[in-house]
């Protein structure tokens, strides 16, 4: 019973997760070339999609005493229904206040599903297979970065039909989370910490593995994001300038499967992770030494946003898979949140520093702090003693 349960809650996990993020990258984008075309300034639209991330870091602190309340599964049922909500008053309104409330109101809700769908997919996961599902789930969810912005500019800014589709995708995905069995009721439930104390705990337990999450969003998703500003200050064309994003993402993609079914593979899984982790840190310091080397040999550029995007992505994966191998119930939900709230503070780190250091000093400043941020989790991680692995136990 429970290899039938955790089976199908993996595939309902996945299937929502499939039409969720997609409908979720299509919106972004729609809404902020909407905003656009509405003669909506730069500096707006910006703040606009900057409150993205003021609703993860609103929610993720109460994450788990929301589990705890509820349960997991109507609460990801909360977040997947949520953002149904919101598209309809994206639909029904052209009111800029309301529409910065709807696009919080969304990222509060994309801010839990992003914490409870990774702590049932740990929790699904059999323990021997947990690396390459985790692995396939992050590349998953990579493939909708694609797929979602591929249908607007299929359908086009100017459908009518845009933000229906939004709708349909997202009610899809609300369809596939109803599939997701019920789960025994969390061990931990009443002796947990939740809130404050229970992220702050969640930190000093894997103090360096947080780290590990900060670099890989300063390096995935927050780099990610400044890559064609650091393309055009080398003097690419617009185009190819753009094109540096989609090489770092297709690393951050491609990876995460191998990554994982590696970390499978080891005796001392802990221990393995933890090597792997050291050397993808060192693989970010080697790639950002190299750019001192770019305005030279502009070439270079191109396989070091490959190695930015695969590590870092490739990082994030392992840092997960650090956690969902060591917690359960909602103290699986805490550490998740300080993950995604670490996660997050990179990236955020990362895209509102990286243009300020592209207009002082692209040549040596940049790489110097990439190189410093770097070589500072490959130090943390070389210090770091391993933690003796104690797999929580299968409840019945």
């Amino acid at each position: 019973m429970v290899e039938q349960g955790s089976s199908r809650g993996l595939i309902a996990v996945f299937g929502s997760t499939l039409f969720q993020l997609v409908g979720i990258f299509m919106l972004s984008p729609l809404l902020l070339l909407m905003l656009n075309q509405g003669g909506v300034s730069n500096t707006v639209a910006g703040l606009f999609a900057a409150t993205t991330w003021l609703g993860i870091f609103i929610i993720t602190p109460f994450a788990s005493g929301l589990v705890r309340a509820i349960g997991r599964r109507r609460a990801l049922w909360l977040a997947s229904g949520l953002p149904l909500f919101t598209v309809c008053g994206f639909l029904l309104t052209r009111s800029l206040p309301v529409w910065f409330v709807l696009e919080l109101l969304a990222s509060v809700a994309g801010g839990l599903r992003w914490v409870l769908a990774e702590s049932f997919i740990a929790e699904f996961a059999p323990p021997q297979q947990r690396g390459r599902l985790i692995g396939a789930y992050a590349t998953l969810i990579g493939m909708t970065m694609v797929i979602g912005p591929a249908l607007v500019a299929w359908l086009g800014v100017d459908s009518p039909h845009g933000l229906w589709a939004v709708l349909a995708m997202l009610a899809c995905g609300l369809l596939w989370t109803m599939l997701i069995p019920r789960t025994p009721a969390a061990q931990d439930a009443d002796t947990a910490s939740v809130g404050l104390r229970g992220l702050w705990q969640a930190i000093t337990a894997h103090p360096v593995v947080m780290l590990a999450g900060f670099v890989a969003g300063f390096f995935e998703m927050g780099l990610g994001s400044v890559l064609p500003l650091y393309g055009l200050s080398l003097g690419l064309a617009p185009g190819a300038a753009a094109l540096l994003l989609s090489v770092s993402g297709i690393g951050g993609t491609v990876f995460a499967i191998p990554a994982g079914m590696l970390a499978d593979r080891f005796t001392d899984p802990a221990r393995g992770r933890h090597r792997l982790m050291l050397g993808l840190s060192g693989m970010l310091a080697v790639a950002a030494a190299a750019a001192f080397a770019v305005p030279a040999w502009p070439g270079l550029v191109w396989p070091i946003a490959l190695v930015w995007g695969a590590a870092g992505g490739t990082l994030y994966t392992l840092t997960m898979l650090d956690i969902g191998s060591r917690e359960r119930g909602i103290t699986l939900v805490n550490s998740t949140s300080v993950l995604v709230l670490t996660y997050t503070l990179g990236a955020l780190v990362a895209s509102s520093n990286s243009g300020a250091l592209l207009d002082w000093s692209p040549r040596l400043l940049f790489p110097g702090v990439l190189f410093t941020v770097a070589t500072s989790a490959c130090w943390a991680l070389w210090r770091w003693r391993v933690p003796e692995l104690q797999t929580p136990p299968i409840p019945p």
